[in-house]
């Protein structure tokens, strides 16, 4: 690869290597062109260009044309232009030729990436020439095949780009020729449209004029049948052109104020997208809506995606403004009748509507904007809930209409409750205003929600409950008191019961997050609320179902208290339990005898409900569960077992409306059986009854819907995501994209599908609960307990139910065959990983070969889903069974079918089963498969005819390459040579095998591992190789190839990291922080924790070469938007190399601060937070100055900065002058007020984390250098022009240090008040002993008394949470025992009116721990009260 590093391309070592090899030596010499291109190159330029312009006629692959386009281009830009034109009219001619043979496709498309490149890079200096330019792609655009259609568009975005205005003339063309494109059928076409058209909307004024309809109406049909990728450009071009058409964004005469669309006309033009769907626009406004049919699921997502483009472009303070008008427009959105056509379709628009909000309110806003937001979506509240009362109370119950409307009301509130109570959940402790202002009536609002006639309200308005109790934890006490009185109160309304049981349960399931918990006798409280309910559930008829499910719900959501609360009560529980079954057969057959339909609904729910309230108890109470205690709780277990048996006479007998009731007595029961121990009831008699029911439930023998199980997914390998599509989860519409997810239920979870979810734990990385339905719920259920029962099954009936399976599959036909066999996949994926797990065997010979022969059915499959799950189940079976002949004759059965098959379905089917194979059973157990193995799936892999094979084939190769380990060795050459030909030649469009590559680059690399730093010509080129994937694969467009190229080259940087160039890695990676993309993102900041951790100082240097640009944001943040898109304002930078981030004097550490107030994904803050650690460990000491300011900036932002105006309120002063513009200047650069600055504050979790750096550095400096605290010394060494002067002493910041923990300490939010007085006491330790030199027998923190004392007093007010003052009064007891400070000092720094309310809380304390409550607290704060005692009686 040396021989390839010259200016000039080396002929003669060119001309020396195979054939083969040539296209990658031609693609590395272009990219050490690309490097050297940037001096002046006039001497070499007539021979440069003759063998760049020889190049475009060699049939280079995509990388390679591309890299030849920009250094022609760059050639041209830095030397002279005198042979432009001529190479212009070489492109354009073999543009025009008429060859269309798949040969010659190459070449013009390489001639198509050359003019495109020219007029981005030269502009209007080509200007004379671009009619023709354009004429020429236009004309070659309606012949041209699916590949040379997107090469041609990309150029036409270039050419738009560089030429900007001057285009004019063409506009019209270019639209014309385009939009037809915007629904064709390849994928990769329709991205190439959408964005060439977002560029042509930067200067062609009709688009968001006269065709601003047309243009919507064009991306609705778009969004029809897309891919993920087509519904991010789309509405990313919908959205864009939405927000100008409401605010123009350039100057172009007062001749367009007649043309500017209003607000109303915008969102309505955008709700025909999200209501009607993408087809039939053949009548405007709201005739369309009215018009029936579905609504297309793909279409109503790309639009909501475009709605946050839509707000996101025009910016927060726009938002702050016309927030009322753009919530009631949304949430008309979701109670509209096409948006709810369906429960199912309901719970899809409502996670749009959510995800609208939670996008642009959650994430535009700031703090104190937030609050008025809030304030606004209580008022809607209130206002839809006024509207249902009127309703209720209308004692004419034929109004239909009214009806309607109550029943789409629930719709609107639980999408405004859930944003609600993720505002003030986000908010924490600031949002204490929302609570003490009587005049918002949050409470008060959300508690009215709790008697709305639907289930569906209730629920989230008990959940926004939660939300609030948790983020002010001293309103939780007294939220519980409330709610226990009312529902007291209002025994006889069943809403009332339903709702306030509903607001306990939530509260109980939030204690655990609230750090003081609840007064332990809240729990006694609870038990005698739901023993009532219970008891006088048969007194009242109308109330017996609600009081039923309020009193078994209370105590399910008791047990989330845990053991020390439930201990007290287990007695009582266990007694409960057993009698609400019956206790024999003879007393269930009396129980059907004289049963009603409704007694028998109430008995279910009931027994449901105790069933709930027994898992609960197992899953939060695991210490209580003895022996003893288990053996009473199967008693009540295995009556409801034998009770199932009877359900189906039950139903027959009084109606179909129990079915419901019964499914969730079976839920119940699988549920709380898979937390139990099988051993606990295998040896029962119903144990074999169970397994029926187990099968008959996953194969549907009793249910005539085709309902399939959510497990698949997640039972499969994570591996296996980028054939089952499950990589959608990681990206920032995993919440809407689900519910486009084929063969699974996600994205339709509702807390109405499972009312238990209010108090139990949110799962990972949801916002909101959301159980699937009951139908789902029930199938999931019964697969993950056949999983846990499967190893303790006999021989004999795993045999029976591996052939009854196989009968299943065999009768079913059609869509429900799919569904079932979905199903039984499922259930088999989880019994072999419970064998696994057991390590027990699958059984013998005849078992294996009924299991070998479902499996081997389903790997000829259509369904790439099910060929995925047997490819899974093979290798998992070849695991539990672990012997060579049985692997081996596996094997041999894939290779012989490979070897024959020539349709797709069998060799993707069989090539997974392959590496599945060697996942399982590892390269030891398949090392006598692994030649055979390796040399089918390259050659698979070659087969250029079909992408899916190639997709399917790498995928299994990489499987292999992982498991194999050094025995792969011996393949590594032929496989990098495979990965990078492919790289080289493989059309872009076919994103999936590229990420395949990319799986396999990766792999090869820790196959080689530690040998990569070796410089023996084997492994030097082994090295080069990787090297161009890794280069290659950056330059890719799709984002899971690009995360594949960070990942590789990361460990790159592991094995062999002298060899990686951190001056261009660093630089790109920090372009990724400000990508669109979760997963790029994630893969950026991974890399950077770990460049960081070796190479800090390296790390933060190359972060400040790159470029800033004007129109780009401002010091702590990349983009002020959660979704980091590029506004049109930005139009020069648009293709720019380092769009979209602007590193300046904060460096990479103030992005990454940025980033923290943007960011929620988890797993990515954590390593954002683990970055800045490890830069803060090896520079913060030496560069302290920088640091302490950069604390201090994200501590002392101001929550007040975005709130320039209150929202929904009339124009301020700023707004009306613009108002008073000349036509030239009013329509400005769009969003630009915006972009100038931050829109939002650093919010409070981001301060918290500031705090805690400057902690940090104070332990960092007390490690470093003992100057740090001794002033006389930090003086003297400041002075002399030593080796010491280099360094800056943190004495010398003590008054920085003390204003930022006064600033943390004295904050609204508890957790940085408590990271305030940390950083304080830490201070006061550090420096308490530290003399004055001026002043002797004086210490130096004596001038910062009245500081400190105005930090602390604070937390000693009646209502602070006791945990801060418990807190403050550490920083005393640290103040007392490290400082020399005098007597006369103590008085002044704790003056009499400080400790009155000290005495006063330690007195209170004491009564408290007298009576036993807060028990957790008066340990803690037990052992401060002697000291503070006496120290007030000093004072």
């Amino acid at each position: 690869m040396e021989l390839a590093h010259s200016l000039l391309l080396n002929e003669e070592a060119l001309a020396q290597i195979t054939e083969a090899k040539r296209p990658v030596f031609i693609f590395e010499w272009l990219r050490f062109l690309d490097k050297v291109l940037v001096t002046d190159v006039k001497e070499k330029q007539k021979k440069l260009v003759e063998q760049l312009t020889g190049l475009i006629s060699s049939s280079p692959g995509p990388p390679t044309r591309k890299l030849l386009a920009k250094n022609l281009a760059a050639l041209y830009s830095i030397g002279d232009t005198f042979t432009v034109f001529q190479t212009l009219d070489k492109c354009n001619d073999i543009i025009k030729s008429k060859d269309d043979t798949a040969a010659y496709l190459p070449t013009k498309l390489a001639a198509v990436a050359c003019v495109g490149a020219f007029y981005e890079k030269m502009g209007r200096m080509l200007g004379s020439a671009f009619p023709e330019t354009v004429n020429n792609l236009l004309k070659s655009l309606k012949s041209a095949e699916s590949q040379g259609r997107s090469e041609i568009l990309m150029s036409l975005q270039k050419v738009l780009n560089g030429l900007g205005g001057a285009a004019a003339s063409c506009h019209r063309d270019i639209y014309k020729n385009a939009r037809s494109l915007l629904t064709d059928r390849s994928m990769a076409v329709r991205c190439a449209v959408a964005k060439c058209l977002l560029e042509l909307q930067n200067e062609a004024v009709f688009m968001w004029t006269a065709e601003l309809e047309n243009v919507a109406t064009l991306c609705f049909k778009a969004l029809e049948n897309s891919n993920y990728g087509v519904r991010v450009a789309v509405s990313k071009l919908l959205g864009t052109v939405m927000a100008t058409a409401l605010i123009p964004k350039q100057a172009t005469g007062t001749i367009l104020l007649n043309y500017r669309a209003t607000l109303e006309e915008v969102l309505e033009l955008m709700a025909t997208g999200f209501l009607r769907g993408g087809s039939g626009f053949l009548k405007s406004g709201g005739e369309m809506l009215k018009v029936g049919g579905s609504v297309n699921r793909e279409v109503r997502v790309g639009v909501t995606q475009a709605y946050v483009v839509f707000v996101t472009t025009l910016g927060g303070q726009w938002l702050e403004r016309n927030f009322a008008t753009f919530l009631s427009h949304v949430l008309d959105l979701v109670s509209h009748p096409r948006a709810t056509q369906t429960h199912v379709e309901a719970v899809y628009s409502r996670r749009c509507v959510s995800f609208i909000l939670r996008a642009t309110v959650g994430s535009l806003l700031g703090e104190k904007a937030q609050i008025a937001a809030a304030k606004d979506i209580c008022q809607a509240i209130g206002k839809q809930m006024k509207a249902v009362e009127a309703v209720v109370n209308d004692a004419n119950s034929e109004n239909k209409a009214g009806a309607a409307d109550v029943a789409a009301s629930q719709h609107v509130m639980v999408c405004a409750l859930q944003e609600l109570g993720s505002l003030v959940q986000s908010l924490n402790a600031t949002a204490s205003p929302l609570i003490q202002e009587p005049s918002i009536g949050l409470l008060e609002t959300v508690t009215s929600v709790l008697l709305h006639p639907s289930m569906a309200a209730r629920l989230a308005a008990a959940w926004c409950l939660r939300c609030v109790a948790v983020a002010l934890p001293f309103q939780l006490t007294p939220f519980l008191d409330r709610c226990a009185e009312r529902l007291n109160n209002l025994k006889t309304s069943p809403e009332a019961v339903s709702g306030y049981s509903f607001a306990m349960a939530a509260l109980l399931g939030g204690v655990h997050q609230c750090p003081l918990g609840i007064p332990h006798a809240k729990g006694k409280m609870v038990v005698s609320i739901a023993e009532d309910l219970l008891r006088t559930a048969a007194q009242n008829s109308r109330l017996s179902l609600q009081r039923t499910q309020a009193g078994w719900l209370l105590l399910g959501a008791l047990m989330t208290l845990g053991p020390s609360v439930v201990r007290y009560h287990l007695p009582k529980m266990l007694l409960l339990w057993r009698n609400v079954f019956p206790r024999s057969l003879k007393e269930l057959e009396a129980e059907k005898a004289r049963g009603d339909s409704f007694t028998w609904q109430v008995t279910l729910e009931g027994r449901a409900g105790a069933l709930c309230a027994m898992r609960s108890f197992v899953a939060h109470c695991p210490e209580l569960l003895t022996e003893d205690v288990i053996r009473k709780l199967m008693t009540p277990i295995e009556c409801a077992m034998t009770m199932m048996s009877h359900i189906p006479s039950v139903i027959k007998a009084h109606g179909a409306h129990l079915k419901a009731s019964a499914a969730m007595v079976r839920l119940r029961l699988y549920d709380i059986l898979a937390l139990l121990p099988p051993k606990t009831y295998e040896g029962m008699g119903s144990f074999n009854a169970l397994l029926r029911e187990l099968v008959a439930e996953f194969t549907l023998t009793d249910n005539s819907a085709n309902t399939t199980t959510s497990l698949l997914r997640s039972l499969c390998h994570y591996d296996d995501s980028v054939l089952l599509g499950s990589w959608l989860q990681e990206t920032d519409h995993k919440s809407i994209e689900d519910q486009l997810q084929p063969n699974s239920a996600s994205g339709s979870g509702a807390l109405e599908h499972d009312p238990s979810s209010i108090y139990l734990r949110i799962p990972a990385g949801e916002a909101v609960p959301g159980p699937l339905p009951l139908g789902v719920s029930v199938i999931d259920a019964s697969v993950a307990l056949f999983g846990v029962v499967f190893p303790h099954v006999s021989y004999k009936h795993r045999l029976q139910m591996l052939d009854h399976f196989a009968e299943c599959v065999k009768q079913a036909k059609g869509v429900r065959q799919q569904a079932v066999q979905l199903n039984i996949f499922t259930a088999v994926l989880s019994a072999l990983k419970g064998l696994a797990e057991n390590k027990s065997t699958l059984g013998p010979e005849e078992v294996r070969k009924s299991a070998l022969t479902l499996v081997m059915g389903a790997l000829d499959n259509p369904n790439p889903i099910l060929r995925c799950a047997a490819g899974e189940a093979l290798g998992r079976m070849a695991q539990v069974v672990g012997e060579a002949t049985f692997i081996a004759r596996m094997a041999q059965y894939s290779f012989d079918k490979l070897k024959s098959a020539r349709d797709v379905v069998s060799r993707t089917g069989h090539s997974l089963a392959l590496g599945c194979l060697h996942r399982y059973v590892g390269g030891i157990g398949s090392g006598q498969h692994l030649k055979t193995s390796v040399s089918i799936l390259l050659a698979l892999a070659q087969d250029g005819t079909s992408p899916e094979v190639q997709t399917w084939s790498l995928h299994s190769l990489a499987l292999i390459v992982d498991s194999s380990g050094p025995m792969y060795r011996g393949y590594v050459e032929p496989t990098l040579s495979l990965v990078l030909t492919l790289l080289l030649t493989v059309p872009p469009s076919h994103t999936e095998v590229h990420q395949c590559l990319g799986r396999c680059l990766g792999a090869i690399i820790t196959t080689v591992g530690p040998e990569l730093q070796g410089n023996g010509a084997t492994i030097s080129t082994i090295r080069s190789s990787c090297l161009v994937g890794c280069a290659i694969t950056q330059d890719h467009s799709d984002s899971l190839v690009q995360a594949a190229a960070i990942s590789c080259l990361q460990q790159l940087h592991m094995f062999a990291p002298r060899h990686v160039n951190l001056s261009s890695l660093v630089p790109s990676l920090c372009v990724h922080l400000c990508s669109s993309h979760l997963l790029l993102r994630r893969a950026a900041v991974a890399c950077l924790r770990q460049l960081a951790q070796r190479e800090a100082a390296e790390v933060c240097e190359y972060a400040m070469t790159i470029p800033t640009h004007s129109n780009n944001i401002s010091p702590h943040i990349c983009l002020p938007l959660e979704f980091h898109l590029s506004f049109p304002g930005s139009r020069r930078d648009g293709h720019s190399r380092h769009q979209g981030v602007n590193i300046t004097e904060t460096g990479l550490e103030g992005v990454l601060f940025g980033m923290l107030d943007r960011e929620t994904d988890r797993k990515l803050c954590s390593d954002i937070h683990d970055t800045l650690g490890h830069m803060l460990s090896s520079l913060a000491v030496e560069n302290l100055s920088h640091w302490l300011m950069l604390c201090k900036d994200v501590l002392a932002a101001s929550s007040d900065m975005s709130t320039a105006a209150p929202l929904g309120g009339g124009k301020d002063e700023e707004s009306e002058k613009k108002d008073e513009m000349d036509d030239d200047t009013m329509f400005t650069t769009l969003g630009e007020e915006d972009k100038t600055k931050p829109s939002v504050a650093p919010r409070w979790a981001t301060r918290v984390f500031a705090a805690d750096c400057l902690c940090r550095v104070i332990m960092l400096c007390e490690n470093a250098n003992k100057a740090h605290f001794d002033l006389a010394l930090a003086q003297r060494s400041t002075n002399r022009r030593n080796i010491l002067s280099q360094y800056d002493f943190l004495v010398l910041h003590l008054s920085d240090l003390i204003r930022m923990a006064f600033m943390a300490a004295t904050d609204h939010s508890n957790q940085l008040r408590m990271a305030g007085l940390q950083a304080l006491e830490d201070i006061i330790k550090k420096f308490a002993s530290v003399p004055e030199p001026e002043f002797p027998g004086h210490v130096i923190l004596e001038q910062y008394q009245a500081n400190v004392g105005a930090a602390l007093r604070p937390a000693f007010s009646q209502d602070t949470p006791s945990d801060i003052t418990a807190k403050a009064c550490q920083v005393l007891k640290s103040m007392f025992r490290w400082t020399t400070i005098r007597k006369e000092s103590v008085n002044s720094f704790f003056p009499p009116l400080f400790l009155l309310p000290l005495l006063h809380f330690f007195f209170i304390l004491l009564l408290f721990l007298i009576l036993a409550e807060f028990v957790l607290f008066g340990i803690k704060a037990a052992a401060f009260v002697p000291k503070i005692f006496y120290l007030g009686v000093r004072g």
